[in-house]
């Protein structure tokens, strides 16, 4: 090969010139720090995912009855935000809409056993409750999103095991079960109060509890048998209404008829008294006529006695004397004529005497 060629051929033979020294190159730093970053995002995700929500949105909304409470890097920040669409760092900042409104937490399949050693299951107690919105921070700090399961459903185990275990099943299903509500109500509420302030317990509706087979075939039969007495009962006391009712009304019937009849008695006492008055008044006035009618005749006989005696004389009697045997048409024969004449006029004398004596009673 001539010399020529040969140095032709060795600058292609000749390795690569390396421009990165001893360092390797001025690339080989960005390797490790662009891994370290990706390390460390990804540590940042994996931790924020274990706690929240992870958005990649900037924008987000909070519903209605509802505040929006935010996490950083696991830590609760005390932004607390209205509904409505809000900002925040995408992927770094994470939060959670916490309802502040009336909610409705059910507590399912709840066992437990009474004193008398009876197991019965609670199919479902609902609880009424709302967190305040004033004590939002405080209550996630201490007890995390998820403060009812501690406060709530753990604590409606707790006070119904509680409950069933000091009473026997006869007052947990019959007698007491009517108060199982205020009393959870009431247990609830007071150790919210002492632990948990923002938590406000409403109202508590507890179902009827499951209990085994042939207890509760035993007390349907004594139910059934109980409603047959209160049915009994009923009707006794419904015959005794209607028997208070017939009295009722026949003393009321008796009543009327004793009020009508005395005022028909009335009545008739009444129509007495104005007759009897009304004979009175006749009588008095049948009384004064025939008085009246009495004096009168007796005025007039007297009125007549005087005119008579006036009339009476002597000439006036000769006269009626011999009118009277002037219109007697019959003639009487006999030896006593003379002496019935002489009568007459002896009648006559006398009576002329009595006149004149009555004229002058002195001489």
């Amino acid at each position: 090969m001539d010399p020529q060629t040969q140095q032709q051929q060795t600058p292609a033979q000749r390795p690569p010139h390396q421009t990165t020294g001893a360092g390797g190159g001025p690339l080989a730093g960005v390797w490790p720090l662009l891994f370290f970053l990706a390390a460390a995002f990804t540590a940042i995700v994996l931790s924020s995912a274990s706690t929240s929500k992870i958005s990649f949105t900037v924008l987000h909304q909070v519903p209605e009855g509802h505040v929006g409470v935010y996490w950083r890097g696991g830590a609760l920040l005390t932004t607390i935000t209205d509904p409505g669409f809000h900002w925040k760092l995408p992927l770094i900042t994470h939060y959670e809409p916490i309802q502040v409104t009336l909610q409705t937490d059910q507590v399912r399949d709840i066992p437990c056993g009474t004193k008398g050693g009876v197991m019965i299951n609670f199919n479902r107690i609902e609880v009424v409750n709302r967190l305040r919105k004033d004590y939002v921070h405080d209550t996630l700090l201490n007890y995390g999103v998820h403060y009812d399961k501690t406060w709530i459903y753990d604590k409606i185990h707790h006070e119904i095991n509680q409950f069933c275990s000091s009473h026997s099943l006869q007052q947990v299903y019959i007698d007491m079960f009517d108060q199982i509500d205020e009393r959870m109500k009431d247990a609830l509420q007071v150790d919210c109060t002492q632990y948990a302030p923002g938590v406000e317990i409403i109202s508590v509706r507890v179902t009827k509890p499951t209990i085994p087979e042939s207890i509760r075939y035993n007390y349907e039969q004594m139910e059934e048998e109980r409603t047959k007495a209160l049915i009994a009962m009923e009707k006794q006391k419904v015959a005794e209404k209607e028997a208070e009712t017939q009295k009722k009304i026949a003393i009321s019937e008796a009543e009327k008829n004793a009020y009508v009849s005395k005022i028909i008695m009335e009545q008739k006492l009444t129509e007495k008294e104005s007759s009897r008055r009304q004979e009175l008044i006749d009588n008095e006035m049948n009384l004064a006529r025939e008085k009246s009618t009495a004096d009168a005749y007796y005025y007039r006989l007297v009125k007549e006695a005087e005119a008579n005696s006036l009339k009476l004389t002597p000439e006036y009697l000769e006269l009626r004397f011999i009118e009277a045997i002037a219109n007697d048409a019959k003639i009487y024969f006999g030896e006593k004529i003379p002496n019935m004449v002489l009568d007459q006029k002896l009648l006559g004398n006398f009576l002329e005497r009595r006149s004149r004596s009555s004229e002058h009673p002195e001489a």
